[in-house]
């Protein structure tokens, strides 16, 4: 961790990087000492290692640590099949890596006029940027000129993707899950039905996103909207200059209601120094929370004076609350928790700072900025997210039922998909269509639905704490301190939420729609819409 952190500080200072790559290569060689040990134990029947457990005390605290262990045993196969299908692994992972060096380094984007009419070429970052252009014809150009490479090497692109599908499928199947799926909500042992209940939730309320689709055809004035029309600012930048120490003191304020306790955590990491907060020379891009299960939480920052760091630090803030809270309550073997909570802490956090925000400031053109980032942010995660979930799904079902993923069959459904998320206000028969082709997600099997899931639980349990409900408040708390002492989706219930049903995604999708009228009030009111 130290060397990790000196070294993210400064990235030109070979001493640090030095001791990096040392302590990396350390690390390997512990690892590699240490990987027989899983599998002789998994070689033993179960029911023995069940008598062993049970006749033997201290063992009592490592009883879910067994207990996930042997759960694997099914899909673990013979010492001379896991040896090949290691050896292997390299090769059903190349195209991943393929995908990677092209989109990387090896292609080559076009150059624009940017809003000041000098040409500039497009970038992974840039993209991004140029869509939130006020400018359309910056916004038209950086789309069309970034999405043609994609375009020009979609049939190459469908075959990376489509090879990685098939490789994720062959391991499932060689381990006897029953589909790729299986296998991969299997590790955090999350039941297939919480994927479904998530597309098929946010699937039927989609008119929610039309609405606020159509909302923004207006604001812009536009007599037809592109896709590349969805990320510039609906009503332009706010006058909201916020310095650190001023944001210190908003954070304080916004997790008031997590209680006294939570709040002296956050004090602890202002006063402690837990956060690295200003840019300099060298120093890693972003921001990020890390640390070790003995060690203080350590937020990386590249503080600028906007509302969009505060809410950046909260959010971190939160990542680091999570750790602290997991590392003072559960011993080492628990003391971590699944990447499948790992963004609710933080949202929740967000939409905490939103509620104060909004209360706190009566100016209309600050309440209008904090809506549409809350809604803008929300289309991104609980709606963008979650078609992307469905599409990947259609991708292995299509290729397990023996259909060829070409480039066009590919393009086909994803433009249909995309007419369906964003309603008939948004010309879909566009270079979106091609957009799966650039999604770096779709290689790592099955992982974007978290983002939306854990949206969705970060807004519902925000949405109880607000209202002050007491029993929800102390039910996340023990979320936090949970760590991975049980599965995931038991810990969920244990706070009072179910993932395997509805409600907690209809609870989400309902604050959407309250912020959605909210958001339409102050317009009408500030006589910005028609």
């Amino acid at each position: 961790m130290y060397a990790a952190s000196k070294s993210d500080q400064d990235k030109g200072n070979a001493f640090y990087q030095d001791y990096f790559a040392r302590v990396t290569s350390l690390y390997s060689q512990f690892s590699e000492a240490v990987a027989f040990f899983e599998p002789e134990l998994l070689s033993l029947p179960s029911d023995q290692v069940k008598e062993l457990l049970a006749s033997e005390k201290d063992l009592a605290l490592y009883d879910h640590y067994f207990d996930d262990l042997l759960r694997k045993a099914p899909h673990t196969l013979t010492q001379v099949e896991e040896e090949m299908l290691a050896q292997a692994s390299e090769v059903l992972s190349a195209s991943s890596r393929t995908f990677g060096q092209l989109n990387n380094a090896d292609f080559r984007f076009p150059t624009i006029q940017d809003e000041d009419g000098q040409t500039v070429e497009l970038t992974h970052s840039l993209y991004s940027k140029f869509l939130e252009s006020d400018s359309r014809s910056v916004r038209k150009a950086t789309f069309e000129g970034f999405n043609s490479v994609y375009n020009q090497f979609k049939s190459t692109l469908a075959s990376t993707l489509s090879t990685t599908i098939k490789a994720n499928n062959f391991q499932a199947k060689v381990r006897k899950f029953d589909s790729a799926r299986q296998a991969a909500l299997f590790a955090n042992n999350v039941p297939e039905a919480v994927y479904d209940t998530l597309v098929e939730t946010v699937g039927s309320r989609v008119s929610l996103l039309h609405r606020y689709v159509a909302l923004r055809q207006q604001l812009l004035e536009l007599d037809d909207l592109e896709m590349y029309d969805m990320y510039t600012p609906l009503l332009g930048q706010v006058d909201f200059d916020i310095t650190y120490e001023k944001a210190k003191d908003i954070v304080l304020k916004a997790v008031a209601p997590m209680g006294e306790d939570y709040v002296a955590i956050i004090q602890a990491a202002f006063d402690q120094r837990w956060i690295d907060v200003y840019e300099n020379q060298g120093k890693r891009s972003g921001a990020y929370s890390s640390g070790t299960y003995d060690s203080r939480p350590y937020i990386l920052l590249n503080w600028q004076d906007n509302i969009s760091c505060l809410y950046t630090l909260i959010h971190e803030l939160g990542h680091s609350a999570h750790s602290y809270l997991t590392h003072a309550n559960q011993p080492y073997v628990y003391g971590d928790y699944s990447i499948f909570l790992a963004e609710i802490a933080s949202t929740t956090n967000e939409n905490l700072l939103t509620d104060y925000l909004l209360k706190e400031y009566t100016d209309p053109q600050i309440q209008l900025y904090i809506l549409n980032n809350f809604l803008d942010r929300m289309k991104s995660t609980m709606f963008r997210q979650t078609q992307f979930a469905e599409f990947e799904h259609f991708m292995y079902t299509a290729d397990a039922q023996g259909q060829p993923l070409t480039a066009d069959y590919l393009s086909q459904t994803y433009q249909a998909l995309n007419e369906k998320y964003y309603g008939p206000q948004v010309n879909s028969d566009s270079l979106i269509r091609v957009e799966w082709s650039r999604i770096p997600h779709f290689y790592y099997n099955y992982y974007v639905f978290q983002y939306a899931t854990g949206f969705a639980a970060a807004t519902y349990f925000a949405d109880k704490i607000c209202q002050g409900d007491q029993s929800a408040l102390e039910n996340y708390k023990n979320f936090l301190k949970s760590g991975k002492r049980y599965y995931p989706i038991e810990t969920m219930k244990r706070a009072g939420l179910d993932m395997t049903q509805a409600e907690y995604i209809i609870s989400a999708l309902d604050v959407f729609e309250q912020r959605l009228n909210e958001f339409e009030r102050a317009l009408a009111e500030n006589h910005l819409s028609n």
